[in-house]
């Protein structure tokens, strides 16, 4: 250990006083020793830190902050470069705030469409995933603090994650949803993780020592520190085993006495606390560096340059009719939609930035050339109908000659704590859409959203540009791609299905009481439209340029592929090689092709560039279940390179030595995963894939109420309290969603409905202890009197320990005074 003499001086009490926070969002400090606290802050696309009272959640406005865009839109530039660049800035803005430990990025899969999540998660594929947040990481790191991958692990909804029971077999979980993690420790070397809510397997993430000792530290090597999520700790003692240093928020020292008293009674060694102390010490003084040198407020507008140059490379170019873009010199121009006035430019919850400056496209029209006849809204931006609105549109867009009308989600659709209900885009901006085609069939649209849209209606637009979720800049950049200053160059880093019903996890999402179960295994987004052969809206990869790029001689070696690449067009442009891979045996059930490779290139107009793509370690690999470690199947593989996975430019095949690995699976066993048809497959099947008994799935409703049981299940508890309590909760989302005040009803969802029990311990920063909510849990199971009795002790319990606790540390101030 390296601190071990410091930890020599520590008392039991200051040393379990380090492994849980001081409030909402700082560390615990032991002045004496000179250790401070930390300030862990969200971060994932720009810095949170409230203004004011840091002993709170943290529903305030944070201060002003560069807002990136998402990682839903970096993740389209493909720009692993890009991605480092954002990352070092976000990292001289977090020493600006004086954060040591900046949350994010986020590697979770995208395994369905309607993860209200999705906005901040980079791809459905790891590989890109992986690349994509090492460059963040080492950006952010590159300023001496801390960034902190998450959510670890199979965290992919929204809906019940703080209680949800994810079903995988171990190969899936491998190869799918650890993968990106993986990078990020080993290519990103990230300093901290953070694990999920949600179960894997029956066990919390947090106390799974599968995930946290034999992968995380023992295979990866990590040595950083593991932070729950805020309010993620379920059994305190079990997450110290696994190696959870640091709880958040503060439980006002409620799990401090837990370790203690487990040491004391031989439950667990001090040493295992000593090593997590170890750990936590290292983050705090190698953080707290970088505030010992001399730093300026960082440069707003040259931040905000930065944010336009990320936006500008992320923007997706998905229809061109006729090549009705750019816009040429001189065309009079419609703008419609109400996206347009007040810009749509990132998610909801905790990534939420207050903004340094905000672009917004009406302001921006002098500067780009483009010349604009007028605006009008179109539609009520929460989905109420309005006909007026409509009218006044179309008489606009008749007098232009093209139309920009700019749709999308809106702010309370996609958040976390909530899934969405569907994949379309609301019915008030369909009839807008279909009423403007009515008047003017030019119609440029341009989608603000930051996950996947179905489009029944694509027919009726002739240009189609995504610029998912642009932050700060986005609207401005926009408008350049839009007149021609910028060529596009971004592809979709997940794939567009035409309809929800095509999801090969529709069956299986969200799960609703006890477990999800991923009966699709490794076949998630491409991996499963490709193999099954299910036609899409737009392949993984995809996005189109104002120039052509022509692919020739491949040339494949042991160590790698090269390939020339020209820009056959008239203008320069940025093209993105992808490199897949497929096995051509079928001992072993695959995707029918993965990304292991690509790059992002500038070429000028007529240019010819040699490009190399190297093999990795995850070139060839797959899981076996049997030898419990990667392996690689004697065979020979096809090398692909595309534009997208369904633009295929060159290909050529490579014989590959194997590791000689017994196969693992019965075919006959597995009928739809060697077909790839995954989307219903049988219990049997799923059962003998995961190698176990599927849990029962849904609640069982005999039982009392404990403390993982949810708000949500006061439905069927046997306290009228409880029962009348769901009831009222019910009625006031329903009610707030009605007035309009939909943002108040979603943190209903989110922060009470689907809240276990223990959240209300874990959450209130002390003012509810775990004896308390026994007390509320014989409410809830029909014991109002003797609960309300239990309640009252045990608050007045609480208090006069807290009391006690702060005369002894006033008393002991006093002597080292």
């Amino acid at each position: 250990m390296k601190y071990r003499d410091l930890i020599k001086e520590m008392t039991l009490e200051e040393k379990a006083s380090l492994m849980s926070g001081k409030d909402f969002w700082t560390t615990q400090n032991i002045d004496r020793l000179g250790i401070s606290s930390m300030f862990l802050a969200d971060g994932p696309h720009g810095i949170r830190k409230q203004a004011i009272a840091s002993d709170k959640l943290g529903l305030n406005a944070g201060i002003p902050a560069t807002c990136f865009p998402t990682a839903a839109t970096v993740a389209n530039s493909w720009n692993v470069e890009l991605g480092e660049k954002i990352g070092e800035y976000l990292g001289q803005e977090a020493v600006a705030q004086k954060v040591n430990v900046l949350l994010g990025p986020g590697v979770n899969m995208k395994r369905n469409p309607l993860c209200g999540r999705n906005f901040e998660y980079f791809s459905e594929d790891p590989y890109l995933a992986g690349k994509m947040a090492a460059g963040y990481i080492r950006g952010v790191q590159s300023h001496g603090i801390s960034a902190c991958v998450k959510h670890f692990a199979v965290n992919n909804q929204e809906e019940r994650r703080m209680a949800i029971d994810t079903i995988v077999d171990e190969r899936t979980l491998r190869e799918i949803y650890l993968t990106a993690f993986e990078i990020a420790v080993q290519e990103g070397k990230t300093k901290t993780v953070m694990t999920s809510y949600n179960k894997l397997n029956g066990t919390y993430t947090n106390e799974n020592m599968h995930l946290m000792q034999e992968i995380l530290r023992k295979e990866w090597d990590f040595n950083g520190v593991v932070v729950t999520d805020w309010g993620g700790s379920n059994d305190r003692i079990a997450g110290l085993l696994a190696g959870n240093e640091l709880e958040m928020p503060t439980t006002a020292g409620e799990t401090d006495r837990e370790i203690i008293q487990a040491i004391q009674t031989g439950k667990i060694k001090e040493e295992v606390l000593d090593e997590c102390v170890d750990r936590l010490l290292e983050l705090i003084f190698t953080t707290e560096e970088a505030y010992k040198k001399i730093h300026v407020d960082f440069d707003v507008d040259r931040h905000h340059r930065v944010a336009q140059k990320a936006a500008e490379e992320s923007i997706v170019l998905l229809k061109n009719d006729g090549n009705i873009l750019p816009l040429k010199f001189g065309k009079k121009v419609a703008v419609i939609g109400d996206f347009a006035k007040d810009a749509r430019y990132q998610g909801a919850g905790s990534s939420i930035v207050n903004p340094t400056i905000l672009d917004h496209t009406l302001n921006c029209f002098e500067e780009s050339g483009i010349v604009s006849i007028g605006f009008e809204a179109g539609f009520e931006r929460y989905g109420k109908k309005n006909a007026e609105k409509v009218k006044s549109a179309c008489l606009l867009a008749e007098k232009a000659d093209v139309v920009l009308l700019y749709i999308g989600l809106d702010e309370v659709t996609e958040a976390e704590g909530l899934d969405r209900q569907n994949m379309k885009i609301p019915e008030n901006q369909i009839d807008l859409l279909d009423a403007v085609f009515s008047v003017n069939p030019n119609i440029v649209a341009i989608l603000s959203c930051g996950s996947a849209v179905e489009m029944p209606w694509i027919g009726k637009v002739r240009g189609l540009v995504h610029g998912y979720l642009g932050g700060q800049a986005g609207a401005r950049s926009i408008l350049r791609v839009l007149s021609g200053d910028v060529n596009p160059s971004g592809k979709l880093a997940e794939t567009f299905p035409l309809q929800y019903e095509d999801t090969p996890s529709l069956l299986h999402f969200s799960g609703k009481e006890v477990t999800v179960e991923y009966r699709e295994s490794i076949f998630i987004g491409y991996r499963y439209y490709d193999t099954a052969n299910v036609d899409v809206l737009f392949p993984f990869g995809f996005g189109l340029s104002y120039t052509t790029f022509e692919y020739s001689d491949i040339q494949i070696a042991k160590d790698g592929v090269t390939f020339k690449l020209t820009n056959s067009g008239r203008v320069a442009g940025m093209e993105i090689p992808q490199l897949y891979v497929r096995c051509k045996s079928d001992a072993i059930f695959r995707p029918n092709m993965e990304l292991k490779g690509f790059v992002k290139i500038f070429i000028n107009a007529g240019q010819t560039k040699t490009v190399t793509i190297p093999f990795d370690d995850k070139t060839f690999r797959y899981f076996n279940v049997i030898t419990n470690q990667w392996e690689i199947e004697e065979a020979e593989y096809e090398i692909i390179i595309g534009a997208s996975s369904a633009d295929i430019r060159l290909t050529g095949i490579l014989a590959v030595e194997g590791t000689g690995a017994p196969i693992p699976y019965n075919k006959i066993k597995l009928p739809s995963y060697y077909s790839g048809k995954v989307n219903n497959v049988d219990l049997e099947e799923f059962e003998y894939l995961l190698g176990d008994k599927v849990p029962i799935s849904t609640w069982d409703r005999t039982q009392p109420l404990g403390y993982n049981d949810t708000i949500a299940q006061c439905q069927y508890a046997k306290g009228r309290i409880a029962r009348l309590s769901y009831h009222t909760i019910v009625f006031a989302h329903w009610f707030l969603r009605k007035i309009g005040k939909r943002d108040t009803a979603n943190l209903i969802m989110m922060s009470i409905y689907h809240m276990p029990f223990r959240g209300i311990a874990r959450m209130t920063g002390g003012v509810v202890n775990m004896p308390m909510l026994d007390g509320i849990l014989m409410i809830a199971n029909g014991h109002f009197f003797k609960g309300l009795n239990h309640v009252i002790k045990e608050r007045k319990k609480m208090r006069k320990y807290r009391k006690s606790i702060k005369t002894v540390e006033i008393g002991s101030r006093q002597r080292y005074e």
